[in-house]
């Protein structure tokens, strides 16, 4: 076969393998978002017709508990995002460079195991765990240590702590990969010329690990920032989280022109931060994703 039928043979395998991977895209991801912003756009009349307007936009400034709950969405999902990184280092850093080869697998499954579960059994676990009549508080009972049960469910801590567990593993694996590659003989030279852990997790450790830190926090916090299920069964009726408004808009209140104009809100903040965070760290997507 020469030269020319090969490049033809090449050109349409590879027009076949993209074309599925086009139509979905283009089908399940682009027109309906397409779709969801005009109609973020319209206004309907009481007579079944609709008007251009900004009236949906209008609304989520007017109503202080729409960007209050904006607001506080979008700084609890930091906080959760650099609470996951605190708890996520130490553990990929002890998988990839304390513990013995051999074991680096099994430790590595042991964390991908809670994750074969549904978010909504794992959530359920938690709530077993710490509700009134829950687990926890059956045996502070019976040592002693409380007089009473306490409710630990339904707290903005409670909440927190379950988003972090829930956003964890997309932390750990990106940290995990970017961490393989770093050479231990710098941080034993690092020991050796008299640093302390402080040291050579700041000048060592973390800029390496840059890439894999800011790809998992991009993961984490978009997934954080969506979040519907934890928010609402671990916080509770006063949880408060932006998802829940675009859930009663489109749900509820069957307002679909609200809910529309809301969760365009809620992508344009996330790109917003993603943007400021990838201009703090100095890094591009293209070399976050590699």
């Amino acid at each position: 076969m020469d030269k020319n039928g090969m490049h033809d043979r090449l050109r349409w395998g590879l027009l076949l393998f993209l074309t599925p991977v086009f139509l979905w895209l283009v089908l399940l991801i682009v027109l309906p978002q397409i779709d969801l912003l005009i109609m973020s756009f319209r206004v309907e009349s009481g007579y079944g017709d609709s008007s251009w307007s900004l009236y949906n936009y209008r609304q989520f400034f007017e109503e202080p508990i729409y960007w209050l709950t904006f607001v506080r969405t979008a700084v609890y999902s930091v906080l959760v995002t650099f609470l996951t990184f605190v708890v996520a280092l130490p553990v990929a850093f002890y998988i990839t460079k304390v513990v013995h080869p051999r074991f680096q697998g099994f430790l590595t499954v042991l964390l991908l195991l809670p994750f074969w579960v549904s978010e909504l059994v794992r959530v359920y676990g938690w709530m077993i765990l710490l509700r009134e009549s829950g687990v926890i508080n059956h045996f502070l009972l019976r040592m002693g240590l409380l007089q009473q049960p306490v409710e630990m469910l339904y707290q903005d801590a409670t909440m927190i702590m379950g988003l972090v567990y829930t956003s964890m593993l997309f932390m750990v694996v990106p940290l995990i990969s970017a961490l393989e590659s770093l050479d231990n003989s710098l941080i034993e030279a690092a020991y050796d010329l008299g640093a302390n852990m402080g040291s050579i997790l700041y000048k060592i450790i973390i800029p390496h690990a840059t890439p894999g830190i800011v790809s998992g926090s991009i993961v984490v916090f978009m997934l954080t920032l969506g979040n519907y299920l934890t928010p609402n069964l671990m916080g509770g009726k006063n949880s408060l989280w932006f998802t829940e408004q675009i859930y009663n808009q489109f749900i509820a209140s069957f307002n679909w022109n609200q809910g529309s104009a809301f969760g365009f809100l809620l992508l344009f903040l996330s790109s917003v931060i993603v943007w400021l965070g990838l201009k703090l760290t100095r890094q591009n997507l293209r070399k976050v994703v590699q």
